[in-house]
């Protein structure tokens, strides 16, 4: 149980000066539509809104997503659609297929990685990519910021190869994986007909 909202944005902030720059680096481009899965405090939902302006947000915390929203409206822009829920229902609450699905630092927590993947193909339009930021395999101690371990525990984290593992057998092709310094990488999936 979570006793006090923890704001992944400032700290990430030291990590990642502009936000922009990583929402665009794993090939988000104007015009898009976007569903930022599991968008946890809006750290990127903001900037995904402010680029492309069709962002769809969902989280399973509804303190999270009262977390995006203010960074949302702090930045001056808007969401299509905020959604509380779990992210294999992402489908039955977006009635149009997306052109990409971005899930930042969450990927390696999800208990049922086959079923997620299920679900982002049901809403990803033809040629659409899938676009996975994640912690790298590096024992937490090392990843520091602020002076403490920050991120996901070490066991949990994936390495790139992991990752792919997991989303490749569900028809996706890796596109490629991009450094993101220091602790992070990006995998874009795409090759769906």
């Amino acid at each position: 149980m979570r006793t006090q909202p923890v704001s992944t944005g400032r700290v990430l902030g030291l990590r990642w000066p502009d936000p922009r720059d990583v929402v665009q680096s794993p090939g988000v481009i104007p015009e898009m539509s976007v569903l930022d899965l599991c968008c946890g405090d809006g750290y990127f939902t903001a900037p995904l809104a402010k680029l492309v302006g069709n962002v769809y947000a969902l989280d399973l915390d509804p303190l999270m997503i009262e977390l995006a929203k203010a960074e949302v409206a702090r930045l001056h822009t808007s969401v299509l659609k905020w959604i509380c829920a779990d992210a294999r229902d992402a489908p039955q609450h977006i009635t149009e297929s997306v052109d990409y699905v971005l899930m930042a630092n969450t990927f390696h927590g999800v208990p049922d990685q086959s079923g997620l993947m299920e679900a982002i193909r049901a809403m990803i339009r033809p040629n659409g990519l899938f676009g996975v930021v994640n912690w790298h395999a590096l024992p937490r101690e090392l990843t520091i910021v602020l002076n403490q371990p920050r991120g996901s525990k070490s066991d949990l984290r994936m390495s790139p190869e992991a990752l792919q593992a997991v989303v490749e057998p569900t028809g996706f092709q890796t596109i490629r994986v991009q450094e993101l310094p220091p602790y992070h990488y990006a995998a874009i999936f795409g090759g769906l007909d």
